[in-house]
């Protein structure tokens, strides 16, 4: 059966397109629920299923687990770098990972095979501040240098 086009949908379409990388279906909702559409979490989920399942969106799982989705800029089969720290995502060609997953399939007697790779790190941007930003002990050690000794007093 065909799915309708609603408005609620083309606004889920829409705000999915304008997330700069990946969103869970709950960060796109909340985005939503900001702009005071009234559009439900429910509808938000089974757009996005319908929008991964006929390609117009990418759905991936995050390092943690959770179903994360991107309006698709490309069609067929490719693979994601994803910044863990801002969700940047740069899509990539990866011919030697097709050549392999046929490869291994084919020495285990499997055919028809498929796969997802999707790699996580940081993009350049995230590592040069995660480089430059100090860390916890030293933001500590930060704090209690600038504070001012309390003045000596004599009795």
């Amino acid at each position: 059966m065909a799915q309708r086009n609603t408005w609620q949908r083309d606004r889920v379409r829409e705000a999915l397109g304008d997330a700069p990388g990946f969103v869970s279906a709950q960060d796109l909702h909340a985005a939503l629920r900001q702009d005071n559409t009234g559009i439900g979490l429910a509808t938000v989920y089974r757009t996005l299923a319908t929008l991964a399942a006929s390609g117009e969106a990418d759905q991936l799982q995050s390092p943690e687990g959770e179903a994360i989705y991107r309006a698709c800029s490309s069609t067929g089969h490719h693979h994601h770098l994803i910044c863990r720290s801002c969700g940047r995502a740069v899509e990539i060609e990866a011919r030697e990972v097709e050549a392999w997953a046929q490869r291994t399939a084919a020495a285990h007697g499997f055919t028809q095979a498929e796969h997802v790779v999707d790699i996580f790190g940081l993009c350049e941007a995230c590592s040069v501040a995660a480089s430059t930003a100090p860390s916890a002990a030293q933001a500590a050690a930060q704090a209690a240098d600038a504070v001012p000794a309390a003045p000596e007093t004599r009795d």
